[in-house]
């Protein structure tokens, strides 16, 4: 902390001038009890962004029915992949180490010129606790990054939302900026072809299933590009790998509610495969930056064994990038890039 030059004495010391790099994930309850996961369910669930039905038709539903029971359901798919030892959800724990790494990156590039730090878009820690302690650390200028190759208004709108809602908050506003999705980075796609193939040791599974996280199908109509990104990334990362088209399916899991989403369905299409006879497949999510309930849980039970149940064999699960070095050598890139003219 420094006092202006030529400050009386009583001006407010100022910290040396940073810039802030605030990653943004998607978020996770703090424990797996009932009131821990209704509190998560309620923030995520009552965004506009995620479900977009009037207020007035959609909270009586949300608060009188879904919340009374599906923290119940919720809580025990969290039990069953909880990281015991730290006592927080996988997603918390590879997000922090994802940071740890790039803090170091950052470090050796930079100096402490760059404070590199995160926040969860639901729980904790909150965007505006995490703005806030950049601000105070010296930060007057942020770069916002949220942790989704693809984007979505689910998904990348939201937070930016969340982290413009943070900035209205401070008296001396910082500069900002975020960045946009990078699906289709060279080495981003170089980052997923090295995880099959080491997931994969050389071999080539019957089929690859690229599981994007879904949305409703009228998102898509109403100008989302996500389903377009998706299917762009799963033809890159084909043709990074040197295979056949017709050896990748892309497809969407996490389906929720009545209305139809993005098809085909996951959990029905891995059951169709094993049903025609293709009893070798392996699935891998390129919308997730860090395994999570989605991944874990969802993929690793529920669409397992719909695949074995339907007579398949061999199911095998390509863990997300989480904290590999290609993927944090690619994001310490983009955020090298979009530094540009700050540093």
């Amino acid at each position: 902390m420094t006092r202006p030059p030529h400050a009386p004495a009583d001006h407010p010391d100022i910290p040396p001038r940073r810039i802030g790099v605030l990653v943004a994930n998607l978020g996770t309850p703090d424990a797996t009890d009932y009131w821990s996961m209704r509190r998560y369910l309620n923030e995520f669930l009552s965004d506009k962004r995620v479900i977009d039905l009037p207020r007035w038709k959609w909270q009586p539903i949300l608060q009188g029915i879904i919340l009374t029971k599906r923290p119940f359901s919720s809580g025990a798919n969290y039990r069953s992949i909880w990281n015991n030892e730290a006592n927080e959800s996988p997603l918390m724990t590879i997000t922090k180490e994802q940071v740890a790494g790039l803090r170091e990156r950052a470090e050796a590039l930079w100096g402490d010129r760059v404070m590199v730090d995160f926040c969860m878009r639901y729980g904790n820690p909150s965007t505006a606790s995490v703005v806030e302690r950049m601000v105070k650390a010296g930060c007057d200028r942020i770069l916002f990054l949220p942790l989704y190759p693809q984007y979505a208004g689910a998904t990348s709108a939201t937070a930016n939302d969340q982290f413009f809602r943070a900035l209205m908050d401070q008296k001396w506003q910082p500069s900002a900026r975020t960045v946009a999705p990078y699906f289709d980075r060279p080495d981003y796609i170089a980052a997923l072809a090295g995880s099959v193939e080491r997931a994969l040791g050389g071999s080539q599974p019957a089929k690859l299933v690229a599981s994007y996280h879904g949305m409703p199908k009228r998102y898509l109509l109403e100008g989302d590009p996500y389903h377009c990104q998706c299917q762009k990334t799963s033809r890159l990362l084909c043709e990074r790998l040197g295979w056949d088209r017709d050896r990748i399916d892309t497809t969407f899991q996490s389906v929720f509610g009545k209305e139809e989403w993005l098809r085909p369905y996951t959990v029905e299409h891995v059951a169709e495969l094993a049903k025609r006879g293709i009893t070798r497949i392996a699935v891998i999510s390129p919308a997730f930056s860090a395994d999570c309930v989605e991944t874990l849980e969802e993929i690793q039970g529920e669409i397992r064994e719909a695949f074995i149940h339907a007579g398949g064999e061999e199911f095998t699960y390509i863990p997300c990038l989480n904290a590999e070095a290609a993927h944090l050598d690619m994001l310490t890139a983009l955020i090298g890039e979009n530094l540009g003219g700050w540093i």
